[in-house]
């Protein structure tokens, strides 16, 4: 008998028995929120039913998204078996921007509760753009006020209020997941620019940006303002979120020569340390920082890696989030309706088939956090269109970030994926149907 379990567990063994009979008040579990070592074994029984044994941290919630799929693929009769199981990489995320177009706590609990249950434990908001800013600095209200209210196209904005994040958080963490909230810098930052006047070199606030182009904003470190600026918004999402990171940006910075550039970021390097953070960076970050503890996300799967290895081997740990391999933004194929081609384009299999420890030439291995699948909202303005670009790529990712590489085999996963159409159905989750099977 085959179980359709994604991602893949380390070992599954079918035991003799009859199966056990789920009854509708079956067990779950939640816990704290962990990026480390998540081991845990599971066991059924008709018997006894479910036997967990979380080994470490987050084990509880791993296992929990085990029984769940378990309970749901073989319609609450689960054979006995055995389960022995651990995730390859620490950190295994997405990403979801809701800077260019706003989505809220109600679709948000939605993608945790997709990622928990594919055993993702990072939830990644990118709350900071050129289009518009999504969560409160409490002694600068106008940067919500102002720069709340704007998005992509003129559409409707928003943003989190530290509530609503307050709410969110624990709401992820309940489910193991970390929130790790994104303020771009310093590029990426016309929101920034359309709120506060003093942030511009000439004093005076621009207009608001409601396109798709990159790499026209920048602060600068050399006005008054800025210092105290990064001081307050850096605060406010330190603050707000939990866990050991804050992701600080960093990329298609085109506006400052490379000294500043450089200066820029080791300036926000020590603020997030010294606010007792660890930094997340983009990739073009990485020749400027200068503490280990500082993380370098590899993205753009066009540009030289060279950076990137290098201040892995100066002991910085990467997350990889290649365009070609994560990035749900990008269109399946030439007719897809929504999304982007820069990065090519990318279906499952795409999704799937590859490792990270083999990604980049002369990346050490051990350098390697985890992996992170990103989406985008340039194109994408309604739930419907953000789990049409996640689904049924999603799962593809958050294997490759669980499973270890002899457990996986894209033929046994194609197969798995068409169980899971059923899952995604009954949560209300619009997915993109694909051929999986002969690709």
């Amino acid at each position: 008998m085959s179980l359709p379990l994604i991602p893949a567990p380390a070992r599954l063994d079918l035991l003799d028995g009859e199966p056990y009979e789920v009854p509708h008040d079956y067990w779950t579990a939640g816990a704290g929120p962990e990026t480390g070592d998540v081991r845990y074994s599971l066991e059924v029984s008709a018997e006894g039913g479910f036997e967990i044994a979380p080994q470490g941290p987050g084990g509880d919630e791993a296992a929990t998204a085990t029984v769940v799929q378990l309970v749901e693929l073989t319609q609450r009769r689960v054979p006995a078996l055995r389960i022995e199981d651990a995730p390859r990489y620490a950190w295994r995320g997405l990403m979801i921007d809701v800077a260019r177009h706003f989505f809220g706590p109600g679709t948000l609990r939605k993608v945790i509760d997709l990622a928990a249950l594919y055993k993702l434990n990072v939830l990644h908001l990118h709350l900071t753009d050129d289009q518009g800013w999504r969560y409160e600095v409490p002694n600068r209200p106008e940067l919500t006020e102002v720069s709340g209210a704007t998005a992509v196209g003129g559409s409707a904005g928003g943003f989190l209020s530290a509530a609503e994040l307050a709410d969110l958080t624990a709401y992820a963490a309940e489910r193991g997941v970390t929130v790790v909230g994104e303020i771009d810098l310093p590029g990426h930052t016309g929101a920034a620019l359309h709120a506060v006047p003093g942030l511009n070199v000439e004093g005076v606030a621009r207009e608001a940006y409601t396109g798709t182009d990159v790499g026209h904003s920048t602060l600068r470190l050399d006005l008054p303002e800025t210092a105290a600026f990064l001081e307050d918004a850096v605060g406010a999402l330190v603050a707000q979120t939990v866990g050991e990171f804050v992701h600080v940006g960093g990329d298609e910075v085109r506006l400052l020569t490379r000294e500043e550039y450089l200066a820029f970021v080791q300036h926000v390097e020590a603020l997030v340390l010294r606010l007792g953070k660890r930094p997340v960076f983009w990739q073009e970050a990485a020749p400027a920082l200068q503490d280990t503890r500082s993380v370098v996300q590899l993205w753009d799967s066009n540009a030289d890696p060279a950076e990137v290895v290098a201040a892995a081997r100066r002991g910085h740990q990467v997350i990889l989030s290649p365009g070609n391999r994560t990035y749900l933004d990008m269109k399946y194929d030439a007719g897809t309706r929504l999304g982007l081609d820069w990065a090519g384009y990318v279906d499952v299999r795409d999704s799937y088939d590859w490792d990270p420890a083999t990604l980049v030439e002369g990346l050490p291995p051990e350098s390697i956090l985890g992996v992170e699948a990103a989406l985008w909202t340039e194109t994408i303005e309604t739930e419907d269109d953000l789990f049409a670009m996640l689904l049924p790529r999603l799962p593809a990712v958050a294997e490759v970030a669980w499973s270890a590489p002899e457990v996986r085999d894209w033929e046994a996963f194609a197969e798995d994926l068409e169980a899971h159409v059923a899952l995604w159905q009954a949560r209300g989750l619009a997915h993109t149907p694909r051929p999986l099977t002969g690709t």
